[in-house]
């Protein structure tokens, strides 16, 4: 007797898991972008999140020297006592935060952290509060968990981020946190000390969890951003050596979590990818060192220059931006003067102008397609030559 053939859960026989989690579109227009520099065009990239600036020259050469020594092998599942430590005092000269160094996990990536936190906190069908727009593979982590992201729209009027008023709006009884960015992707806002504690306030009301992406701290202009830490001590912390670090390939970040949350979470860094790359986290080590930290702030003041030549050209051709960004490198425009169609409106800007950036479909589904995403991860000259193009580009779009 021949058994019964169960339904596939795709068409293609894969899990709906992956059928469900959608793809990083901006990853699709980067190969275009590539594919037309292969061909011989000069494509101004402000599509991606990634800085223009190489590893600073301190970190290379302790990898460097990591790799002469032999430091290739496994660290501990936590990473390496040294680099918590080295955190533990970055966040007591930044911050005058004691935080234990017991309390940090080295991961690889921003996005280890995240996969550590949303394997810890979310049961299948429970979900975490984000705001829309925001950072796509937040909510694709979580369905990767087999929890989900409830996405509250989000804009200009609160900065793009959540608030205590939002959180009570949109919690049911499948939340179980809220998921914070300060500085946000794709907004670039902030959230202040007193705002910090009235959404912990919040959370906490609610029996939730708090986790707060701080990838992009260091990169604020004119100030520093607080640290949730610093007013709540329970919440989960996720940081990366990526942004601000200038560690990109390295694929390098943390998690500060509470003290009782620690061994769950590094038994799971056991079993989700052993340790962190023994060479990034020795490189990182120099990361610390006062000159290195000298470079990074000459290099965060290049970022706010960019940001405040960018930010009025852009507005001056038409492009609404409602809210300055206080931190990252990105401006997050309004594009609904010129099209409804922001997919087509990045495809244009592409193939004729050679400009790349982003269209808002990545980051959510409020008003998504009338956002595009635009990375001032190019030096001034670079950036006066897009502003160029975009307006002669502009002419064209409203000639077709």
């Amino acid at each position: 007797m021949t058994a019964m053939k169960t339904s596939d859960p795709t068409p293609s026989g894969y899990s709906r898991r992956s059928h469900e989690i959608a793809p990083f579109h901006v990853m699709s227009l980067l190969a275009r972008a590539n594919a037309l520099e292969q061909a011989g065009h000069d494509v101004i990239h402000l599509e991606i999140g990634e800085p223009d600036f190489t590893t600073a020259a301190p970190v290379i050469a302790a990898g460097q020297a990591a790799l002469a020594a032999g430091h290739t092998r496994y660290t501990a599942a936590r990473g390496l006592p040294a680099l918590r430590q080295a955190i533990a005092g970055f966040y007591h000269d930044r911050y005058r935060l004691d935080i234990d160094p017991e309390r940090i996990l080295i991961t690889p990536g921003g996005s280890g952290a995240l996969l550590l936190a949303s394997s810890l906190l979310v049961d299948p069908g429970r979900h975490w509060l984000l705001a829309d727009p925001g950072y796509p593979c937040n909510r694709h982590f979580l369905r990767l968990v087999e929890g989900a992201a409830q996405l509250v729209p989000a804009g200009p009027a609160t900065g793009y981020q959540l608030t205590p008023e939002l959180i009570d709006a949109h919690w049911n009884r499948d939340s179980v946190g809220a998921l914070l960015a300060s500085p946000a992707n794709p907004t670039g806002t902030t959230l202040d000390k007193a705002q910090l504690a009235a959404l912990a306030g919040a959370v906490k009301a609610r029996g939730g969890h708090l986790v707060v992406d701080e990838i992009y701290h260091g990169l604020t202009y004119g100030f520093d951003a607080p640290s949730v830490l610093e007013v709540d001590d329970g919440a989960f912390v996720l940081n990366s050596f990526s942004k601000y670090f200038g560690m990109t390939g390295w694929r390098l970040g943390w998690l500060v979590a509470p003290p009782q949350a620690v061994p769950e979470l590094e038994k799971l860094a056991q079993n989700l990818y052993i340790s962190a790359p023994s060479m990034a986290q020795h490189a990182a080590l120099a990361c610390f060192q006062p000159e290195t930290i000298a470079l990074f702030e000459q290099r965060r003041e290049q970022f706010r220059q960019r940001r405040d030549y960018l930010l009025p050209a852009l507005r001056e051709l038409g492009f609404r931006i409602d809210v300055e960004p206080q931190g990252a490198f990105y401006l997050y425009c309004d594009v609904s003067a010129f099209t409804d169609d922001a997919q087509a409106f990045c495809a244009h800007f592409l193939e004729t102008e050679h400009v790349a950036f982003t269209p808002g479909l990545d980051f959510g589904q409020h008003r998504a397609h009338q956002h595009v995403r635009i990375a001032y991860t190019q030096d001034v000259p670079r950036l006066q030559q897009a502003v160029e193009r975009i307006g002669r580009g502009l002419r064209r779009w409203q000639q077709r």
